[in-house]
């Protein structure tokens, strides 16, 4: 009896040193052990009229393989790994797809390798605290490739001049063959051949 009490004691001290928190204004997840950071991921938290509730709450449920029963409505069955069940209304925190702003019904959706490691970290009963606005969130502009754009500048540059020298050596050849054809036509005239015939 007293190992299994103190197995209980050593389960809930350990759950009672994690915690996870989503800020929604930032749209980031913060795994915390011991007052410290271990890891932390991008979010995509309920969009405009599915907004996530925010407060504290407890991990409910975890499942590895889990398949919505509500959405897509009106029968679901999309795809939700690695989910940690936060409330029975259908709060969770799951795998899915980041579009870079707030686009979920409600859930937190995070990436595959925050959710692996997240599946992996976490345990039932851990805190999680929801706070901030998502309404406060600044989409991140697109990083624009440089490189990209100079590869396509050059290639079009050269394409050009590849065109223009084209046309140029095609003129240039046909000159060429004119000019080579006029000097095979080329005669002697006959009075000089008359001549060479008189002195031999």
């Amino acid at each position: 009896m007293k190992t299994i009490l103190y197995i209980i004691l050593l389960t809930a001290l350990l759950d009672a040193s994690k915690l996870i928190k989503i800020d929604l204004s930032k749209q980031k997840l913060y795994a915390i052990e011991n007052g410290n950071i271990v890891f932390s991921g991008d979010i995509s938290s309920g969009k405009k009229g599915h907004r996530t509730p925010r407060g504290t709450f407890k991990i409910l449920d975890k499942e590895r393989f889990h398949i919505s029963n509500k959405y897509p409505e009106p029968n679901g069955g999309a795809k939700m790994p690695y989910m940690h069940r936060l409330t029975n209304s259908g709060l969770a925190i799951h795998q899915g797809y980041l579009p870079g702003y707030p686009a979920s019904h409600g859930c937190i959706r995070v990436r595959k390798t925050t959710a692996k490691k997240l599946w992996r970290w976490s345990r039932k009963g851990i805190k999680v605290k929801i706070y901030g606005d998502a309404s406060d969130f600044i989409p991140k502009k697109p990083k624009r490739v440089a490189r990209k754009r100079v590869k396509k500048h050059i290639a079009k540059r050269r394409y050009k001049k590849r065109r223009h020298y084209s046309k140029r050596v095609k003129s240039k050849r046909y000159i060429r063959r004119i000019q080579t054809r006029v000097v095979r036509v080329r005669r002697v005239p006959a009075y000089e051949v008359v001549e060479e015939l008189d002195t031999w």
